[in-house]
């Protein structure tokens, strides 16, 4: 992030997992496998992205249990919308995109619930499994994201917790990507603030 000093841009580094090696070829054959009666090749699919899924709900709602029941509607909705997918587009995009509509479900309804986040109450507490290692910096970083609208929370979470591209999260989102560029130029701002005034920042 261009906007924070090196210790925060470790910091949000940090929060992220190992990165899942994806053939998109190979997705795009169990996705027709699996429309051909192949349940197996669903399972290939499951395999390969429900850590990332989880990772970008985990961060997205910052509360394992949560990260976990939407993991479990991601992969349940694209099974049954299989027929949906257009094997010309990336798989992972479209999977990327239910998790995130569906975590952006969870914080509407949190919303609705709860009223304003409370700065002093975290939403959540990941247990040891999920720990995010727990270094002050990282802390800081991760409260800075979970206190993002949740569509600037969306672009910060798929560009520097998933890895990907300006283009693959327009794709993801279905807008411009102007429109991505415009979010994280807002969302790093809006971080900086955040970090500078709880002294993360130098």
């Amino acid at each position: 992030m261009q906007a924070v000093t090196k210790k925060a841009a470790t910091g949000i580094q940090l929060l992220r997992r190992p990165a899942v090696f994806m053939v998109e070829d190979d997705d795009a054959a169990a996705a027709q496998e699996c429309l051909a009666g192949n349940g197996q090749a669903f399972t290939r699919l499951v395999e390969r992205y429900e850590r990332p899924v989880y990772n970008v709900a985990l961060r997205m709602l910052r509360n394992p249990e949560d990260a976990r029941d939407v993991s479990q509607t991601v992969f349940l909705k694209a099974y049954q919308g299989l027929e949906k997918y257009d094997p010309q587009y990336k798989f992972y995009s479209w999977i990327y995109r239910i998790a995130i509509n569906e975590s952006l479900n969870v914080l509407r309804l949190r919303s609705r619930e709860a009223g304003p986040v409370d700065d002093q109450v975290p939403s959540g507490d990941p247990g040891p499994a999920e720990s995010l290692a727990e270094d002050s910096t990282q802390r800081e970083v991760a409260d800075a994201i979970e206190h993002l609208k949740p569509d600037y929370r969306a672009v910060i979470v798929l560009k520097y917790i998933a890895d990907r591209s300006y283009e693959e999260i327009a794709e993801i989102l279905g807008i411009e990507v102007k429109t991505v560029r415009s979010r994280l130029f807002t969302a790093r701002q809006a971080m900086k603030d955040r970090l500078s005034a709880r002294g993360v920042l130098e």
